[in-house]
């Protein structure tokens, strides 16, 4: 979806309410949604928001039923590509939260499920895929492409033109380099400077950043 459309309002249940979780819900009740409920493996004792428990949504109980719409508070990649296709598969929707002191391109492109968090920058053309995390002062320049289920951490910085493929991690603070590509679940250190391509399941750390595994 683009910018124009994005945060209208809606009912929504969020799934995953630990820290993450906690941002997620914020972002929504602020920019006007209303969250009747939260799924988890179990009941929290830290809910700011006053929110209903729903239960667990990895029960055969859980009730898809009582919403189509559905917000993702998990930060772990995997996890979150795992929970969507659970929504998908009892015929729900991962809705996109961004919040609104974000600083958002009206020329991006964003997908289901992804979150934008406060303060995030991000420039014009630049394509997110869908169940994205863009974490708190993270910026996104010109004409970066995103794949799913990618986390970028807060702080971490994105040059023009730079690819992240499907399950790719930036970790906080991170500078990665104009036109470099980061590959399928690749991890990019916290506080690294990616001067040259990262492959597929690699992880690197380091100014300038070096493998460490593959």
């Amino acid at each position: 979806m683009s910018r124009a459309v994005q945060n209208k309002m809606k009912e929504v249940i969020l799934l995953g309410y630990s820290g993450h979780g906690v941002v997620v819900a914020e972002a929504a009740i602020l920019s006007g949604h209303r969250i009747i409920g939260y799924g988890s493996l179990e009941k929290t004792l830290n809910n700011p928001f006053g929110l209903n428990y729903l239960g667990d949504e990895n029960k055969q109980d859980f009730n898809w039923s009582r919403c189509t719409n559905y917000i993702l508070g998990v930060g772990s990649n995997n996890l979150r590509r795992k929970i969507s296709e659970r929504v998908e598969e009892y015929g729900g929707k991962c809705c996109t939260i961004i919040h609104p002191e974000s600083s958002l391109s009206n020329s991006i492109l964003i997908q289901d499920g992804s979150f934008i968090a406060r303060n995030v920058s991000v420039n014009p053309l630049v394509k997110v895929g869908r169940n994205v995390i863009l974490n708190t002062n993270c910026s996104i320049d010109h004409e970066c492409i995103l794949g799913n289920n990618v986390h970028i951490a807060p702080g971490a910085i994105l040059s023009g033109k730079v690819i992240v493929n499907d399950g790719a991690f930036i970790g906080e603070n991170a500078v990665v380099k104009q036109g470099i590509e980061i590959g399928q679940n690749a991890i990019v250190g916290a506080g690294s400077v990616v001067l040259n391509n990262v492959e597929e399941n690699q992880i690197v750390v380091g100014n300038p950043a070096r493998i460490i595994t593959r």
